[in-house]
């Protein structure tokens, strides 16, 4: 015992005499006179390779250097502020340091340009990353408008009336894709069917996609990937911001923001939106609105509160109203008597309010370790009437998640441990039946990362999810980075992902018919497995580097409910499935700067999609088997114009058979290849942007998409069968006020 005792007196004595490190703070003087600390500021030891910086609240430790100096000079600099050195003794072992901004910079003019998208190189899992820079190369008026330029995602319409959108990606529909708002999962269950159109473009600032399965601890939904996009933030340096559009179809969208910093430690920004469509036209002269009017008014106020002293939180609200009115522009004669020179109305009236917090903590003495906290409440309303329908919802969600994130030193061991709860309530009446459900899931997950060298990233992850109604989910995940050599890169992925089943709202264009709903097998949850790979190579070809992506995903269901339109063309019938059901993605894109400034792209996309439909394995109908995309975007020297446009291919693919219907309600067995040019022209001023362009250039349009719109109280009416563009070309022209 004495022993022990007097080892760590001496070690106590040797630490106070030889200080092993030196320890302090970072600050500036603000207009009163009072410190505040400067994250981020640069420390290190003159004449060697070891430094470290600031954190939140301006704390940085430092070892000494093994060097037989009696003095060690210490640089601390900070951009924007005068540098300083500091001589530090053998027994200095604490600093206070302020630093003067520098009001005599030299003048510095430094020019450069942003890639608009980029592949996350730091990212284990594949994740591409759309800038706000490539959001402006297209109209975006809404996240349905956003993947013009990926060949990851696709987007069409889910029907011929109701001008929903909806997205694919892996060759299967947008429901089992998670959408996420800055990680937090939102648009899902009934806000999923108009959801796409319920997030404006001007708002964002960046979508990224990662394909295959996520990481557990956004949850279990995400089976063939995860779409997350961010929101403008108070403290970003846009102050102002003003955006019109109209377009030709009489489209008319208005955005604005503005950001106010309230004092040094809380900020908030307000986001308004207004699109509506106020003419109807009938180009295809089939009595139908080529498009529905609609009416939206969307509202969203977050704040942001930093403490600096490693606590941050961000809080928000956002009001969404909408109202959609399509159908018939007038009556046609019915073989339904009672609907004699009635026209078929389609309304969708919808309510929307969501509330978010996001709280972080970053333990000063223990910088590497974390604790967040996010919380989510969605209420969603929606009252619809399809012709002779009536369907109304209601959701209500709660989202908890607790997140504690540790990392060693040497980054090469870190853990991310937490727990979460959900809640979801749905309220569903169809033609006066009534469908409630309540699903309450606790759950906890963990996700290690190992990675030992920059060489080679593992990150396995475990969650179980405690479901009221389906009992215990057990979802595993891993993905794995491999970077052989500076210019490549591989990764790997496998997991299972689950998805409760929405009946109506994931089949809301079905309502667009006379189909009946048939309920064969009661849908309950589907499951799946994911797994793939994606290499991602760099040429450097002419002082620039040519970016070469392929990939390769494989979905797997285990446990699927089918939705059969093939059997029967007046019925919709619900099924378990019984026997196989899969998705191959295959993708190889380039990207090359051809010439300064003149930025080129190509991508080709297979997808084999095949579904057991009683005894028979089928492809998936109305789906494209490939997808082949070109871009071109060129800018002038000054970058005062800019030239953007997008050639896409989309593949044929098969229609549901229409062979027990009358000859002239039937359809052919399949589609043809067709081509979609998008084109924008930008003139950029001092702080405004003006810009023009066309979308469907060549006027492509699917012939007679409503099947007898002449008779839609009778039998044979089917909107849903929709494959590709149902409205021709279209004209706009907008402008951007920015100001910083």
């Amino acid at each position: 015992m004495i022993k022990i005792i007097v080892t760590i007196l001496f070690a106590f004595v040797e630490f106070l005499v030889f200080p092993q490190s030196v320890k302090g703070y970072v600050f500036e003087l603000n207009s009163k006179n009072e410190k505040v600390p400067l994250a981020g500021t640069n420390i290190f030891w003159q004449d060697t390779q070891i430094g470290t910086t600031s954190d939140l609240t301006g704390y940085f430790e430092l070892k000494k250097p093994e060097q037989n100096d009696s003095e060690l000079k210490l640089i601390i600099s900070y951009i924007g502020y005068l540098p300083d050195t500091l001589l530090i003794n053998d027994d200095t072992d604490s600093l206070e340091i302020i630093l003067t901004i520098n009001r005599e910079l030299n003048e510095v003019i430094v020019t450069g340009t942003s890639v608009s998208k980029f592949i996350d190189e730091l990212d284990v899992k594949q994740t591409e990353v759309i800038t706000s820079k490539e959001l402006l190369k297209a109209a975006c008026c809404n996240l349905a408008e956003s993947f013009t330029t990926n060949a990851s995602v696709d987007v069409q319409f889910q029907d011929a009336v109701i001008g929903a959108k909806q997205i694919q990606l892996l060759g299967l529909a947008g429901t089992y894709t998670q959408i996420m708002f800055e990680n937090i999962p939102t648009l899902k269950g009934i806000g999923s069917a108009f959801g796409l159109n319920y997030v404006p473009g001007p708002w964002m600032t960046a979508i990224s996609i990662s394909k295959g399965a996520a990481s557990v601890v956004n949850g279990y939904e995400s089976i063939t990937g995860q779409i997350n996009f961010d929101y403008k933030k108070p403290d970003d340096l846009e102050r102002f911001y003003l955006n019109a559009f109209q377009s030709s179809h009489f489209k008319t969208d208005l955005n604005a923001n503005a950001a106010i910093q309230l004092n040094e430690n809380l900020s908030t920004i307000i986001l308004a939106h207004s699109d509506f469509v106020s003419k109807t036209f009938d180009d295809n002269n089939d009595s139908f609105k080529d498009q529905p009017n609609v009416r939206q008014f969307n509202f969203f106020n977050r704040w942001k509160y930093q403490s600096f002293t490693g606590f941050e939180s961000q809080f928000g609200l956002q009001i969404l109203n909408e109202k959609r009115n399509g159908g018939q522009l007038r009556p046609t004669p019915s073989s339904n008597p009672v609907y004699q020179n009635k026209p078929y109305e389609i309304n969708i009236n919808t309510k929307r309010i969501e509330l978010f917090a996001k709280n972080g903590y970053v333990f000063s003495d223990e910088p590497y370790k974390s604790l967040g906290l996010i919380i989510n409440a969605q209420s969603h309303e929606q009252n619809s009437l399809f012709g002779v329908r009536n369907y109304d919802a209601e959701q209500k969600t709660f989202y908890a998640n607790m997140i504690f994130t540790a990392e060693d030193e040497e980054e090469i061991h870190s853990v991310t441990l937490g727990a979460s709860y959900v809640f979801d309530q749905y309220q569903e009446k169809f033609n006066g039946i009534d469908y409630f459900r309540k699903e309450s899931r606790p759950g906890v997950f963990a996700e290690y990362k190992f990675a030992p060298s920059n060489i080679v990233s593992i990150v396995p992850g475990i969650r179980f999810d405690f479901h009221n109604l389906y009992g215990t989910f057990f979802t595993p995940r891993i993905h794995i980075k491999i970077n052989p050599d500076y210019n490549t890169t591989l990764r790997i992925s496998a997991g299972k992902g689950y998805r409760s089943v929405n009946l109506f709202a994931d089949n809301l264009n079905s309502l667009a018919s006379s189909r009946k709903f048939e309920v064969i097998d009661k849908p309950t949850y589907e499951e799946a497995w994911n797994y793939g790979f994606n290499l991602t190579q760099y040429i450097t070809i002419g002082l620039r580097d040519l970016r070469i992506t392929a990939d390769y995903y494989r979905t797997d269901f285990v446990r699927q409910t089918v939705v059969d339109i093939d059997s029967d063309t007046r019925k919709v019938l619900f099924y378990d499935l019984n026997g196989k059901s899969y998705s191959n993605s295959y993708q190889i894109e380039l990207a090359y700067e051809l010439l300064q400034r003149l930025d080129l792209s190509f991508a080709y996309r297979y997808t084999d999609v095949k579904t057991h439909i009683g005894n028979d394995l089928l492809p998936k109908p109305l789906v494209s088997r490939y997808k082949t995309l070109f871009t071109i975007s060129y800018a002038t020297e000054d970058r005062s114009w800019l030239f953007d446009s997008s050639f896409l291919l989309n593949g044929p693919g098969r229609i549901p058979s229409t062979s027990a219907n009358p000859s002239e309600y039937q359809r052919e067995n399949s589609f043809p290849a067709y081509w979609n040019i998008n084109s924008q022209i930008t003139k950029k001023f001092d702080y405004l942007d003006l810009y023009i362009g066309v979308e469907n250039l060549l006027d492509y349009k699917q012939n007679n998409p409503i099947i007898a719109s002449d008779d839609p109280f009778g039998n044979y009416f089917d909107g849903s069968l929709i494959w590709g563009p149902i409205d021709g070309r279209k004209f706009y022209i907008g402008l951007r006020l920015s100001i910083i």
